[in-house]
């Protein structure tokens, strides 16, 4: 397990989360750091030769970046956002695709504010925009190597990342209102479609953005 490097914040809460799993590795990753990318893929092959499966779930966006005129985002929030919610995908992918020595799986996490206009998503509707792209790009790269690259497009959920999303209550209100299912959707069901995507039964699925959100999606009002 790779978490993120944030002077031990999340360290405590990252390791009571999964401690039932007992993970063999559980290293921080500053995206960032091309040396501490390095060192953890290194960790990796050393204790287990090779690599089936990524799950790149991850992202950041200052606050400036997030609410007010998107013509005034500030380029230093811009490029930042940029580089380590999209950009990472393809930095942790190029250390990983060596170690995908029998094929393999990555899977990231986007949102449908990558394809629409979503209210205070502003900067990260960029970030998932150009994230979405890139899992196309590196799926065409990655499937003669039988590596295949989907993203899964999830509901809104109340989460310690969306909490930073003003009205996220009022945004997955609205999804139970109009959504065919009349509700949200779970951690649970995103984590399913994900175990799905990641294994041998998606095995003809690669360059796809799969909609993990009660159907909200498909509805035009």
């Amino acid at each position: 397990l790779i978490y993120q490097n944030d002077k031990g914040r999340f360290e405590k809460k990252v390791g009571e989360l999964v401690a039932p799993l007992n993970p063999s590795i559980f290293v921080p990753c500053n995206v960032q750091d091309e040396a501490q990318v390095n060192s953890t893929f290194e960790a990796i092959a050393d204790k287990w030769g090779k690599l089936d499966i990524l799950v790149h779930c991850l992202a950041f966006a200052d606050k400036e970046g997030l609410v007010g005129d998107f013509s005034a985002i500030p380029k230093e929030a811009f490029t930042q956002a940029l580089e380590i919610s999209t950009y990472s995908l393809a930095s942790l992918t190029k250390v990983a695709k060596p170690l995908m020595t029998e094929g393999g799986s990555i899977l990231t996490l986007s949102y449908l504010g990558g394809v629409k206009v979503i209210p205070n998503y502003n900067l990260m509707g960029i970030a998932k925009a150009g994230l979405e792209m890139s899992v196309r790009y590196l799926a065409s790269e990655l499937g003669p190597l039988n590596i295949r690259v989907n993203a899964i497009s999830a509901g809104p959920i109340r989460t310690l990342a969306s909490s930073a999303v003003g009205g996220i209550l009022d945004m997955i209100h609205h999804v139970e209102q109009v959504a065919p299912l009349k509700r949200t959707v779970t951690q649970t069901e995103v984590g399913n479609a994900a175990a799905f995507l990641c294994s041998d039964l998606a095995s003809g699925i690669t360059g796809q953005v799969l909609y993990v959100d009660a159907g909200y999606e498909i509805m035009g009002m």
